[in-house]
């Protein structure tokens, strides 16, 4: 019989999972407008400002199509993880991440429904499917994969959910930058070692729901609704860090906010961007559609 763990941890999933791909991208807005003061010394080009500098780094990071992506992500007492895998953003985002829960009440309701803490999620155009393991396939007639359209997550989570499935099928690395370029607050801190690669490190300050209103498709009501989610959840900014290598590629990107659970933390590293990334859909006969998970639940506690 299915439960109400089964019918919590899909939702929670839903959330966990477009979120890894969200924090893994970055986010979306329309882009940092200023000036790019460029200078020229002995026939090559500096670049004489941060501005001048991340537009570069906006530009080569999107050109480059593709990266390994590895981090961890922390909301307050709701969930900590870590994530693993390779995107794609030639063509909407697409790709696999290996998801662990590492504590939280999250990890709390995978425990409770007889998982591990781990699941594999791939992305593709339009939605994405997440491999709950034995215990889901145990409650579901033989079937670990629960399968999400970005639709659904808007359906189900409001004007929150319009935002993100608006970032989801339009986010790629180097919107995490356009987000510090859009921010108004960009400094350069200084020349920093990630993991043995000497990179430039910047920092802003990001207005949360201002940047989120810009940058989406939602209308006047979806975005006041937003805007008091955000306030109920005591999200209201967060400092954006990024370090950049000598070739202008996103090496790594940290998001620090707070909110009302606890701290929002999130880092993540790019390496060998260009890598060949495939996708395969789950087998049909191996997934469930979330929407069905949640009529199956319905009957079964009706």
């Amino acid at each position: 019989m299915l439960t109400n763990t089964v019918r919590r941890v899909g939702l929670s999933v839903a959330v966990v999972a477009a979120l890894t791909s969200v924090a893994a991208c970055g986010g979306s807005d329309d882009g940092g407008k200023g000036g790019s003061k460029k200078e020229n010394r002995g026939g090559s080009v500096v670049k004489a400002d941060p501005i001048a500098a991340l537009v570069a780094v906006q530009k080569k990071t999107g050109q480059a199509h593709s990266a390994r992506i590895e981090g961890t992500t922390t909301m307050g007492s709701a969930m900590s993880m870590k994530q693993s895998g390779s995107m794609d953003w030639s063509d909407g985002i697409t790709g696999t991440m290996q998801i662990t829960y590492t504590g939280g009440t999250m990890a709390d309701s995978m425990k409770q429904l007889g998982g591990d803490g781990t699941m594999e999620a791939r992305y593709f155009k339009g939605g994405y499917a997440a491999n709950m393991g034995e215990a889901m396939a145990q409650q579901t007639g033989g079937k670990s994969w629960i399968s999400y359209t970005y639709d659904d997550l808007a359906k189900i989570g409001g004007a929150s959910g319009a935002a993100m499935k608006d970032q989801l099928e339009t986010s790629t690395p180097e919107q995490g930058v356009k987000s510090l370029l859009a921010s108004g607050d960009v400094k350069k801190v200084g020349q920093e070692d990630v993991r043995g690669v000497s990179a430039t490190h910047y920092s802003g300050t990001v207005d949360v729901a201002d940047l989120t209103a810009k940058s989406s498709n939602l209308d006047a009501d979806e975005v006041t609704a937003l805007k008091k989610q955000l306030a109920d959840a005591g999200i209201t900014t967060e400092t954006v860090d990024i370090w950049v290598d000598e070739n202008d590629l996103l090496v790594k990107k940290t998001e620090r906010g707070e909110m009302k659970t606890g701290e929002l933390n999130s880092t993540v590293y790019y390496s060998d961007y260009g890598i060949k990334v495939s996708v395969e859909h789950p087998p049909a006969d191996q997934t469930i559609e979330f929407t069905e998970l949640m009529k199956q639940q319905q009957g079964a506690t009706s």
